[in-house]
This record gives C-alpha cells, structure tokens and sequence, in this order.
C-alpha cells in the first residue's frame, strides 16, 4: 500500500515537479504529494517522469521508482507456448474500441489485492485524456466479450503502460504482444511497464535506472512516431 509521506507537496497550481533525484529510497521513489488530476498536470508528470500511484483516503502520491521497469520493443520475449496461441487466432485484438471498459476492469477488485488503486477520479481523468488523443486502450475479444486489455498513454516515441487485467488464458499478453509489435513498427523505442512484475518479466522487460529512464525522456518524448501509429 502506498505511504503518504512525501517530501514534496504540490498545490492545485503548481505543475512543476522537484527534480527525479529528490525521490525518496524508502519507500522507494516518492517523489511529491498533493496537487491533483488535471489532463495539464498528469501530461506534465509522465514527461517528468513520475506517475499517480494512491489508494483512496490517501492524498495523490507521484511516484520515480528506481530502478525503472522497462520493456524495448526489440527484446519482447514470446514464448513458444504464446506464439502458438498466437497463431490459432483465439482472440480479436483491437485498439480504442471501449477505453472505458478497459480502465473499469483494470480497476475491478483482485484476489490478490485488497482495493484498487485506480479510483473514480483516476479513471475519469485517463478518459479525459484518452478524448484527447494522448491515452489508449487494447482490448482482447473472445467470442465478442471482453476478456483481457491493457491502457496507457502514448508520448512521442515512448509509451506509458498503466494497468492491464485477464479474463481468460493468456488474454492479457496476447493484447500486450500486439500492441509492441504495433508500437515497434511505428518507431517507439521504449515502453515504461513502472515497477517490476514475474509477468512482464517473462515478455522481456527488464530494470534500467532512473538516470536513464530520464535521459531516454529527454531524447525521445517530443519525437514523432517514425511510421504509421494507427491506433
């Protein structure tokens, strides 16, 4: 469960971040709290760096763990089993079909969790930038329901992955297989997966510090796509 105490408060006002190494240790990459949810300010944290990350009765916490999760788009890793899954076509794989559903099931309680962490304000407030063209979703279809997704926000050549869920086998990395392969052949060099997880692990993301975490910010976040992003 995320800590409430941060070094850094933010003001409804103020939209400027403390500088990444100003980030707590323990726990470990807090960086502010406070401020709020507003499409200006959640574009201005991804481009610093930091994300939204808090429970409900908690102030918003904005989080620079390092080191960094991350997945380049050339070391995706698909497992034999997974390709062959791949092949028999089980699902249909869309994108920005049905942002809404994808971020509520993302948000639906998990035996494993107590809570969530995606609360109604976060939720209202990626479908405001989902509107604006700046977050996406992937759903995976089974027989015309929903079975698996995954939303994040696209910047320049960099994509930002929030939260995903799975309804069946293997629905989740089908979705997120086809949106790096997407993301590659659209030029995107890197793919932010925030904090480490046996799951994406297994796909080939791997940790990278903070230090270059920012630096591939800095190079890549106001670059376009190289090719066609058909999202």
């Amino acid at each position: 469960m995320p800590s409430s105490a941060a070094s850094d408060w933010l003001s409804r006002t103020d939209f400027d971040f403390p500088p990444l190494d100003k980030a707590l240790q323990e726990p470990n990459g807090l960086l502010a709290a406070g401020g709020d949810l507003n499409p200006q300010r959640l574009v201005a944290a991804y481009r610093h760096g930091c994300f939204p990350w808090y429970q409900d009765g908690q102030p918003i916490l904005w989080w620079s763990p390092d080191p960094r999760t991350v997945l380049f788009p050339d070391e995706l890793h698909v497992s034999r089993s997974l390709a062959k899954c791949l092949r028999q076509q089980r699902f249909e794989v869309t994108f920005n079909r049905d942002f809404r559903a994808v971020i509520q099931a993302c948000a639906a309680p998990r035996d494993y969790a107590d809570g969530t962490w995606i609360t109604t304000p976060m939720q209202l407030a990626y479908q405001e930038l989902h509107l604006r063209g700046i977050a996406h979703s992937v759903e995976v279809w089974q027989e015309r329901q929903l079975v698996g997704g995954l939303y994040g926000l696209a910047m320049g050549r960099l994509f930002f992955g929030e939260s995903m869920f799975s309804r069946a086998d293997n629905a989740s990395k089908v979705g997120f297989v086809t949106l790096v392969r997407h993301l590659r052949d659209a030029g995107f060099v890197l793919i932010d997966c925030q904090m480490p997880t046996r799951h994406l692990h297994s796909l080939g993301a791997r940790a990278i510090s903070r230090g270059e975490f920012a630096d591939y910010l800095q190079r890549y976040r106001d670059q376009p796509p190289t090719g066609d992003l058909d999202f």
